[in-house]
C-alpha cells in the first residue's frame, strides 16, 4: 500500500509515541488481496481510513469523509444534501468504481451506471474504510476499473452489552445566507455486544436537512430525509466455523429542482432499499473457506414533469479459499455470481398512467466468474501480486482480465524504501439500462476494457514520516456513450476512440511534534478532453492535528480544487455548452473533547470558514460556512 489513512481530513493523532509504533508495525489492509497483510508488504495503492479518523470526523458523511482523500473527487458533497453524487477517480465515473460492503459488492441495476449511492449509507454504521486504486477486476469482478472502496460496518463489542447514542445538530445554508438557522439533524443509537459464543448489533439513524434549495437561484428549500436501520448477528460454532448474518434498510427522500431551467419546482426522488446477507467462514489449518452472500431489492420513485419509477432486484454470491503458505505464499481461489433484474415504468405523452418500459423478463443478465489471486511475500524485501478472472456474462460472453503487482521493500535503520509498478486489465459491464431501455438502450453493447500502470516509491521514517508518489496511466477503450444516431434520435453504443487518463498521487505524512501532525496528499490528473467533465485538473488535501491532551483533539483542514469544465442544455439552441467553474480553496476545523470518563464526547466542525463563494455544480447550491455541533455517548 502505497497512500494511508493520512489523506483524510481528520486523521488521528496517536497520544502515545508507544501506540503510534505498534500501529505502524501491526497496520494491515484487506482489500488488495483478501489477505490480512502488513501495510508495509503491499504494492497496492491504497488509502485506509480508520475508526480513529473517522471518529475524528464526526458530522460528516461517508462521501464527503471519502472525499478528502488522494486522488478522489466525489462531486455532490459540498451542496445540498440530496444533491446526486458523481465519483471521480483517476480520470473514470461511477460505473467504473465499484464500492464493497463488508466485502460484498453492492450495485443498483437501476441506476444508469448501475453504481452505488452513497447516500444511502450512514456514516455511524461504518467501523472503517479501505479505498484500493487501479484496475482491480481480479479480484472484484465488473466495475472495478479506477477504484474499489471496500466499507466496512461495525462489529458487535465485547461486552455483554453497550450502547452508542449520537446526536448532531447544524446549520445548512449557502454562501448568500447568514441566519445560521439549525436546519440539520443528524441521530443514531446502536445497541451491541456478546454473550458467549453469540454477537448481536443493531443500529437506527435519521438524517433531516432543510433551508438549502437545490438550485441557486431557488427560493423555496428542497428537504433530504433518510432513515437507516442495521442488524446484525453472529454465531461462533466452534474455533472452526462461525457465521454472521445481517439485514438492513436504507431510505432517503430528497426533494430537487428543475434541472433544465434552473428553477424552482416541487419535485422528489424516493429510495427504498432492503438488504439481507449471510457469510459464514470454515477455517482449517493454513486456510479457510468463506462465502459472501447477499440479496438486495431497491424501489426509486421520480415525482416530476417526467415521473418514473424503477424496482431493481440483485444477487450477489462470492466463495473463496484462502491458503497460507507458512507467511510467504498466499493464495486464493473463489467464484463470484450475480444475478441482476430491473424493471421500469413511466407515463406515456398524453396520458396519465404508468406504462412498463423495461421489463425484469428481458431485462436481466447473470454473471459466474472463476478466479484466482497469489501473494508472495519474501524475506529479502520482493512481493508480487498477481490474478487472474475469466468473466462469464449471459448477454456479452466471456471476457479475461489480470493483474501483476511486483513490489520491493529495502529495510534501513532509519525506516523503509518501497518502490512498486503494475499492470492490470480491467472491465465495466453494460448496465441493464443501457442494454435493454426501449428507446436508448442496445443489445449488442461490448464491455468497456481498461489497462492501468502504476509506478511509485514510498518512504517510511520511523516514528517521523511517511512519504509516497505514484504515477498512474489508465487507457480505456469501446466506450460507452449516449450517441447521437441524427434525427434526434440518441442510442448507447461504444465508440470507436479510445481514452488516456494520466497524473501522479502524492501523500506526505508528517509528525512534527508527539502532539502535532501535518497531513498533506495532492492529485495531478491529466483526462482526455471528451472526459474532463467536473474534474479538477490538481486537488490538494491538507490537515494540521494537534492532540492537545488526552481528550481534546483539533484539527485545521485546507482543500484545493482546481478549474473544471462544467456543461448545460440550451433551451434555445438545443445544444449543450460548455462552461469553466473557477477554481475554489476551503478551510475547515474540527474540535472534539471527551468527557464524564471518557463516556462522552462532545464536538464541533464548522466547514468552509471563510465562507468562499464557489459553485460545486453548474446552477446549484452550493454550502457556505456552516456549523455542526454533537455528542457521542457510549455506555
Amino acid at each position: 500500500m502505497l497512500t494511508i489513512g493520512i489523506s483524510t481530513l481528520s486523521f488521528a493523532q496517536e497520544q502515545q509515541s508507544d501506540s503510534l509504533k505498534l500501529e505502524q508495525l501491526d497496520e494491515v489492509v484487506i482489500t488488495d488481496s483478501k489477505f490480512k497483510l502488513k501495510r508495509e508488504n503491499s504494492g497496492k495503492v491504497i488509502t485506509k481510513i480508520t475508526q480513529k479518523d473517522l471518529e475524528n470526523s464526526q458530522g460528516k458523511s461517508v462521501a464527503e469523509i471519502i472525499n478528502s482523500t488522494v486522488g478522489v473527487e466525489i462531486n455532490g458533497t459540498r451542496s445540498n444534501a440530496g444533491q446526486n453524487l458523481n465519483y471521480f477517480i483517476r480520470g473514470g465515473r461511477n460505473r467504473q468504481v465499484l464500492i464493497l460492503i463488508d466485502g460484498i459488492a453492492v450495485t443498483d441495476a437501476s441506476q444508469i451506471a448501475n453504481d452505488y449511492d452513497l447516500r444511502l449509507l450512514n456514516a455511524d454504521q461504518v467501523e472503517s474504510i479501505e479505498i484500493l486504486k487501479g484496475a482491480s477486476s481480479t479480484l472484484y469482478g465488473t466495475g472495478a476499473a479506477s477504484a474499489v472502496i471496500n466499507i466496512k460496518l461495525k462489529k458487535a463489542s465485547a461486552d455483554a452489552v453497550s450502547l452508542n447514542l449520537k446526536s448532531t445538530l447544524g446549520t445548512n445554508q449557502s454562501q448568500n445566507d447568514d441566519n445560521y438557522a439549525v436546519e440539520n439533524f443528524m441521530n443514531s443509537v446502536s445497541v451491541n455486544g456478546s454473550l458467549n459464543k453469540f454477537s448481536y448489533l443493531a443500529s437506527f439513524s435519521h438524517q433531516y436537512s432543510d433551508g438549502l434549495s437545490a438550485v441557486s437561484v431557488g427560493e423555496e428549500a428542497d428537504v433530504f430525509n433518510t432513515h437507516n436501520g442495521y442488524l446484525k448477528l453472529g454465531y461462533q460454532f466452534s474455533d472452526h466455523f462461525k457465521i454472521d448474518t445481517y439485514t438492513s434498510f436504507d431510505k432517503f427522500k430528497a426533494e430537487f429542482d428543475d434541472g433544465f431551467d434552473f428553477a424552482d419546482a416541487d419535485n422528489l426522488s424516493t429510495t427504498n432499499q432492503y438488504r439481507i446477507g449471510m457469510s459464514p467462514e470454515f477455517s482449517y489449518n493454513k486456510g479457510s473457506i468463506t462465502l459472501n452472500a447477499a440479496y438486495t431489492n431497491i424501489e426509486r420513485d421520480i415525482e416530476s414533469s417526467f415521473p418514473t419509477q424503477f424496482k431493481a432486484e440483485s444477487f450477489v454470491g462470492d466463495i473463496f479459499n484462502r491458503y497460507n503458505f507458512s507467511d510467504t505464499f498466499y493464495t486464493v481461489l473463489g467464484l463470484n455470481a450475480q444475478q441482476n433484474d430491473i424493471d421500469s415504468f413511466s407515463i406515456p405523452f398524453g396520458e396519465t398512467d404508468f406504462a412498463q418500459d423495461i421489463n425484469s423478463d428481458d431485462a436481466s443478465f447473470t454473471i459466474i466468474d472463476p478466479y484466482a489471486n497469489v501473494v508472495y511475500v519474501s524475506d529479502f524485501g520482493l512481493n508480487v501480486n498477481a490474478g487472474l478472472r475469466l468473466n462469464n456474462h449471459s448477454e456479452y460472453g466471456n471476457h479475461l482480465v489480470y493483474s501483476l503487482n511486483p513490489s520491493f521493500k529495502k529495510k534501513f535503520e532509519f525506516g523503509y524504501l518501497k518502490g512498486l509498478a503494475s499492470y492490470s486489465t480491467a472491465f465495466i459491464a453494460p448496465s441493464l439500462y443501457q442494454l435493454f431501455e426501449p428507446s436508448f438502450g442496445n443489445i449488442n453493447l461490448k464491455p468497456e476494457e481498461n489497462r492501468t500502470i502504476e509506478a511509485g516509491a514510498e518512504v517510511h521514517i520511523k516514528n517521523k514520516a511517511t512519504v509516497s508518489l505514484v504515477y498512474f496511466n489508465r487507457f480505456e477503450e469501446q466506450f460507452i456513450d449516449f450517441v447521437d444516431q441524427g434525427n434526434f434520435v440518441f442510442q448507447y453504443a461504444n465508440t470507436d476512440k479510445d481514452f488516456t487518463a494520466r497524473g501522479v498521487e502524492f501523500v506526505a505524512d508528517l509528525k512534527l511534534t508527539k502532539h502535532l501532525k501535518f497531513l498533506v496528499n495532492g492529485t495531478y490528473t491529466k483526462v482526455e478532453e471528451d472526459l474532463n467533465l467536473r474534474i479538477p485538473e490538481i486537488k490538494v488535501n491538507a490537515a494540521l492535528n494537534y492532540q492537545l491532551n488526552e481528550t481534546t483533539f483539533m484539527s485545521l483542514n485546507y482543500q484545493y480544487s482546481d478549474n473544471r469544465e462544467d456543461s448545460f442544455f440550451n433551451n434555445t439552441t438545443f445544444m449543450s455548452e460548455t462552461v469553466n467553474l473557477k477554481s475554489f480553496s476551503l478551510i475547515d476545523f474540527y474540535i472534539s473533547h471527551k468527557i464524564v470518563n471518557n463516556h462522552m464526547t462532545i464536538f464541533m466542525n464548522m466547514t468552509n470558514i471563510l465562507n468562499e463563494d464557489y459553485e460545486e455544480l453548474l446552477g446549484y447550491s452550493t454550502r457556505g460556512r456552516n456549523v455542526n455541533i454533537g455528542f457521542s455517548l457510549n455506555l
